[in-house]
Parts: C-alpha cells; structure tokens; sequence
C-alpha cells in the first residue's frame, strides 16, 4: 500500500462529473427511456464517475493497471493479500491504497468496495431498486446497515436524479453475476493486527 491519494479528491471529481451530467440532461429535455436506454445511461454514468476504478479488480499491463474485464465490478478480490500498513500515518488522516485500488486505509480502518455484480450470495442480486436508491441517498451499506466508508463517494451520487440512479442500478443488475465474497470492512483499532500479523 504505497499509494497516499486523498479519497476527497475522488469525491470532487464525482460531484463535479455528475454536476456537468446533470446539466447536459436538463439542455435536452425529459424524455421517457426504454429499459435498453436506461442500461446504456447506466453505463455511461458508472463509467464516467469511474466505478472500475475502485470496484474492479485490475490487470497490470506495460501502461499500468486496467480493469479485469473478466471481473468487472466484482469488488476486493476475495482471498487478496494486504501488504503492511504503517498506522502512524493511517492514523495521522494519512490514506494507503492498493496498485489496483480495490482496497483502501485511513483513519477510518480498512475499506474494501463490494462486488457490484448481480451474484445473489455475493454481490448485489438481492438488492431491490429501493436498497440501492436508500443506500446511495444515505451513505449506509443496504440502505439501513452500516456507514459506506471512503473512498465511495456517495454523497455525489445521493445528488442524481431518481431516473440516473435507476440506470445505474438497471445496468450493475445487466452484468455478468461473479461469484466474489468481499472482505468485510476493517476498524481502526483493529488495522495493525489484521494487515500486519505476517509482517
């Protein structure tokens, strides 16, 4: 976990993407769209506010990491190693991330994104359109668990329109479903005994 990028300057660029979105949309008037519309809009939206980069696994190629496209939106890849942690940064507000990002530490512990795949053990095949729409519009995983931690930021997508969250949800629900059991999020006083213990 060499990486130190601030999760916020994700978050600024999801608000300011799906602002200049939401802008383009209102220029071209309302218009119902069909189902096949809506899961193209979908995956516009999720590519554009950069879904793979934290939701994917990744492939490394000779011009960095790129999205397994075998995997996509799949999530932390279940059984990944953590490399070690230094704590006395994570727990200065320092942040470390893994080469594919799909693993994340600061002061609030461990984060891993989930499998966004329609899997119903271990993805989001389960969730009705009511779940996603509550947990996108008040930052809790399932829409009433626990707190989504960074580096998500939901927060710009509680912004969208009910229309925009439906065709992202329309078109996670379209993928290919993975079978991909993430890790459960890590809490601070936890973090050095977890990622540590092989060090």
């Amino acid at each position: 976990m060499r990486n130190t990028v601030s999760p916020y300057f994700f978050l600024l660029l999801s608000i300011l993407g799906f602002a200049q979105i939401d802008c383009s949309d209102q220029r071209s008037g309302n218009k119902t769209m069909s189902n096949e519309e809506l899961v193209a809009r979908g995956k516009y939206l999720a590519n554009f506010g950069g879904c793979n980069d934290c939701h994917s696994p990744k492939i490394m190629t000779n011009m960095g990491p790129v999205p397994d496209t075998t995997k996509l939106l799949s999530g932390h890849p279940e059984g990944g190693q953590l490399p070690p942690i230094d704590t006395s940064i994570t727990n200065s507000k320092g942040v470390f991330t893994t080469m594919d990002l799909t693993a994340w530490a600061g002061p609030w512990g461990i984060s891993f994104p989930i499998n966004l795949t329609p899997d119903g053990e271990t993805g989001i095949g389960n969730w009705t359109e009511e779940v996603f729409f509550k947990a996108m519009r008040e930052g809790k995983h399932l829409g009433a668990g626990r707190p989504i931690l960074p580096p998500m930021p939901w927060q710009s997508l509680a912004s969208l329109k009910d229309e925009d969250l439906r065709a992202i949800f329309l078109y996670l629900k379209s993928l290919k479903p993975v079978h991909n059991k993430v890790l459960d999020p890590i809490a601070p006083n936890m973090v050095a005994q977890t990622a540590n213990k092989g060090k």
